[in-house]
């Protein structure tokens, strides 16, 4: 039987569920323990939180740590992160998706190369080349890793260059929230101020029309703003829920410089959380440069860690 000195490990618990045709039936939990109660185990496994009563543990047993997500994992996350920044212009080239949206943001202008292209390698590149020209936007495929290694090779093989790296963290919407203040000095509106948009337009300069699509267009959506006395904007964030209501998504995390080291972008984030939380969210993304050292260990102090990463390839 586990005990408390097993909580945080990586276990099993065989659940007893009933009997059919006079033989007993079982099924298998497998996560992390959360809890060791005296009438039952809290088990946190990738589908949500189960709690075994210790009635129906069968036997129960530490297994190794999982070394990293699975494929499935890595796929249903990047879907729920283009989800989460939706381009106006997405052609299907089989399961692969090619997303234009006027050269607003690497990940909304790329191909991303999830599931089977249902063509050769060689090919289903031709085609992606092709769909940017008409586009008039530089060829460019995210790849995830590993999951998509062997695209990666055949990008390399065809003289494509690797621009940056991302890294995709995820953090349990419960500790997110118990990492970060509650920020209730933010204000949450469903729409986009026109300030908000102006501190957009200042950090990456003129906006396409598109910009507007990838910035709004998700049902489930939040913008987070802090002003001060004057009605000046201090800080801002965007959050959504994609991924059949598992994930919050954090984009846009920034804070005006005159108001910097005053913790108001853990006040945003935990305003995310929160609001993310109330609406049946679980767990939280977001995606930052490898080369960001900044941001890396602010994350990393609200308990963010690595999914995955993917690799951005351009043909010049």
């Amino acid at each position: 039987m586990l005990a408390k000195s097993d909580l945080g490990s990586r276990v099993v618990v065989r659940r007893f569920i009933g009997i059919r045709d006079d033989r007993p039936q079982f099924t298998d939990v497998l996560g992390d323990l959360t809890e060791v109660g005296d009438l039952s185990l809290t088990v946190a496994t990738s589908h949500g939180v189960v709690v075994v009563p210790l009635a129906e543990v069968h036997r129960a047993k530490v297994v190794p740590a999982r070394r990293g997500p699975t494929a499935r994992e890595i796929a249903a996350l990047e879907l729920a992160a283009t989800e989460a920044w939706p381009p106006p212009v997405v052609e299907e080239l089989g399961a692969w998706r090619l997303r234009a949206a006027g050269g607003y943001t690497g990940r909304a202008n790329s191909a991303l190369p999830v599931g089977d292209p249902g063509l050769p390698l060689p090919a289903a590149l031709d085609a992606v080349v092709a769909f940017y020209r008409r586009q008039g936007l530089p060829p460019q495929v995210d790849v995830p890793l590993p999951l998509a290694a062997s695209v990666e090779r055949e990008l390399i093989k065809a003289g494509w260059h690797a621009e940056c790296t991302v890294e995709v963290q995820v953090c349990a919407l419960d500790e997110l929230i118990s990492a970060t203040p509650p920020g209730n000095g933010f204000e949450l509106s469903p729409t986009m101020s026109p300030g908000y948009l102006t501190m957009v337009a200042d950090d990456r300069g003129p906006l396409p029309e598109a910009a507007l699509h990838v910035l709004t267009a998700v049902p489930e959506l939040v913008f987070a703003e802090r002003y001060d006395d004057d009605g000046a904007l201090l800080a801002r964030a965007r959050g959504s829920i994609t991924g059949e209501g598992r994930w919050l998504g954090v984009f846009g995390v920034e804070t005006a410089a005159a108001a910097r080291r005053r913790g108001l972008a853990q006040e945003a984030m935990g305003v995310l959380a929160r609001w993310a939380a109330a609406h049946g969210a679980t767990d939280a993304f977001l995606q930052v440069e490898s080369r960001n050292a900044p941001a890396l260990a602010m994350y990393a102090k609200l308990n963010f860690t690595r999914h995955h990463h993917y690799t951005r390839y351009q043909l010049r």
